[in-house]
């Protein structure tokens, strides 16, 4: 049983950040069906916190941390589910040029891949650039259609034969990207959902009694339908289930405010439902008085489009009782997702609360 005895995760957050780990988690490559380095950086960070660790098949990482003292109660079963992989591409075809096209790995906006540069991971890492036609050689309808995927290409620079040896059809392709700093926040690619398993490993990091058995997940292939947490989920059985996942923050110029989904800088996100689940109301209102009875700034979010692990949760075994604590996020599915810290930290707080007290409520309906 990892020591966590001289740990009151309660207390105020320090002002800093593991900024070393959430750089590394970020910017680790991670496509879908893929996740194997991101998967080593997650073994490595849950080995001393967890008292067994395994993987499946599909590659899903389980942490589990049993509750002290097991007697003969039976204790609940709370499944955590992060998701490893990052939007991404896989390689469809190399031409006679040395270009290469490519098939999207979830959800894109086109218009957000002008001038960006990616990783191609064929039998050695290929640093390269999104090509598309240049604005000088549009015609004039061109320029006022929006960009598609098929429009794109990548260039890495090296001629057709040297890139034929190198890259193959199946290949994946990824985004590269730096973490920074801007102001309060924090910005770069893959926030969605690495800031999510960075969330799940820092809360458990932080937490101190407990009374049910926790399942720590770090879940693959959720950006293509959810297909690691349901696997990991029906193995399981969770009684209880939290997803850990960012959401949209739309508080830009031009949105209404009846648009926003959740605002930077106004805390944690408690989901009430996504296009893919709707949370249990009990478990909602038990976030809610926790993060009330610890000063944890919270707001309410209310997703229309858009799904996460929590869906594969609720759908476990003979049901389970899910919710999902969200981390609110500007310019999602881009290159320059943002986060502000102070959300951050609320969520892991939030996280912690939550499991040293799964136990006490009754989630039944």
């Amino acid at each position: 049983m990892p020591d966590t005895a001289n740990l009151n995760p309660l207390d105020p957050f320090p002002m800093d950040l593991n900024l070393d780990l959430l750089r590394r988690l970020c910017e680790t490559p991670g496509a879908p069906g893929r996740e194997e380095r991101v998967r080593e950086l997650v073994i490595e960070r849950l080995r001393p916190l967890c008292d067994e660790i395994s993987t499946d098949v599909l590659g899903n990482v389980i942490g589990l941390r049993r509750a002290p003292g097991r007697g003969s109660t039976k204790p609940l079963r709370l499944m955590l589910s992060s998701h490893m992989d990052e939007i991404s591409f896989l390689v469809t075809h190399v031409d006679e040029g040395g270009f290469i096209r490519f098939t999207p790995l979830g959800g894109f906006d086109a218009k957000t891949l002008t001038a960006q540069r990616v990783n191609v991971h064929g039998k050695r890492d290929l640093l390269g650039v999104l090509g598309t036609k240049p604005v000088h050689v549009m015609s004039e309808e061109e320029k006022k259609t929006a960009p598609k995927l098929d429009d794109y290409f990548v260039d890495v620079g090296l001629p057709a034969a040297e890139v034929k040896a190198l890259v193959s059809v199946g290949d994946v392709i990824t985004r590269q990207r730096d973490l920074v700093e801007i102001g309060n926040t924090l910005n770069g690619k893959s926030f969605d959902n690495r800031m999510g398993l960075f969330v799940m490993l820092e809360a458990l990091a932080r937490q101190g009694a407990h009374e049910v058995d926790v399942y720590a997940v770090a879940s693959v292939q959720e950006e293509i339908g959810l297909r690691g947490a349901t696997v990991a989920a029906r193995n399981i059985e969770p009684d209880i289930g939290i997803a850990l996942d960012i959401t949209v923050a739309n508080d830009v110029p031009d949105a209404k405010s009846h648009e926003h989904i959740t605002r930077l800088g106004s805390g944690v996100a408690i989901k009430v439902m996504d296009s893919s689940v709707i949370c249990n109301p009990r478990l909602v209102g038990h976030l809610k008085r926790l993060a009330e009875e610890h000063n944890i700034r919270y707001q309410m979010e209310v997703l229309v489009r858009g799904g996460t692990d929590t869906a594969a949760l609720q759908r476990s075994g003979r049901g389970a009782a899910v919710g999902c604590i969200s981390i609110p996020t500007r310019y999602v599915h881009s290159s320059i997702e943002m986060c502000h810290k102070d959300d951050i930290r609320a969520s892991i707080q939030l996280l912690v609360a939550f499991m040293e007290s799964a136990h006490r409520e009754s989630y039944a309906l």
